[in-house]
């Protein structure tokens, strides 16, 4: 489910793209993104700082594009989000006491320390790249084929990306002391 709610501004940008084009598809995306931060701060009385952080990219980037009626603003958004989550991924090295993929993730898995900071070095690089990748498709193709990557490419990237993370973890997930019961 949230899996879902994550990508809903998305996938509603793709539809609203598809339908009335970029400008429209701009307003659908901040208005989706405001009602998934509304949304989630009345069902938890707090926001994600990740939904929170588009949220806010989308208004400045968004609203930009609107105003001066130029889609290289909107485009540039993925690129920009994907740069926050690398350097909120490097600086959590030096700030705090756990990377920030740790802190994500923590609960879940338990992991050897140097696998927790690789993988968090591993992530940065990741959303470099997907960046890069995001600038190399919106200069080198037309809009439309920008919009089908943002969604399907982009999506697709991530996937393959955690599946061959979690072949990668299985070879270093530690398994939890196991307390045998001997009493016979």
């Amino acid at each position: 489910m949230k899996f879902l709610t994550d990508f809903f501004p998305i996938l509603l940008f793709f539809i609203a793209y598809k339908w009335q084009g970029i400008y429209a598809a701009t307003v659908v995306a901040i208005a989706a993104s405001c009602i998934q931060v509304s949304v989630f701060w009345l069902k938890n009385k707090v926001v994600e700082s990740s939904h929170l952080m588009t949220f806010l990219i989308i208004l400045i980037f968004g609203g930009a594009t609107l105003y001066l009626q130029d889609e290289t603003f909107i485009k540039w958004k993925p690129t920009i989000i994907n740069w926050l989550f690398a350097l909120a991924c490097l600086l959590s090295h030096f700030i705090g006491k756990k990377p920030l993929i740790k802190r994500m993730m923590g609960s879940g898995l338990s992991l050897p320390e140097k696998i927790w900071t690789k993988l968090n070095t591993i992530w940065a690089l990741f959303f470099i790249a997907l960046g890069l990748l995001n600038l190399y498709v919106m200069y080198s193709f037309d809009t439309d084929t920008w919009v089908n990557f943002k969604l399907f490419g982009m999506l697709g990237l991530t996937i393959a990306f955690i599946v061959a993370q979690g072949f990668y973890l299985m070879k270093h997930i530690e398994e939890p002391i196991k307390i045998s019961d001997d009493n016979n």
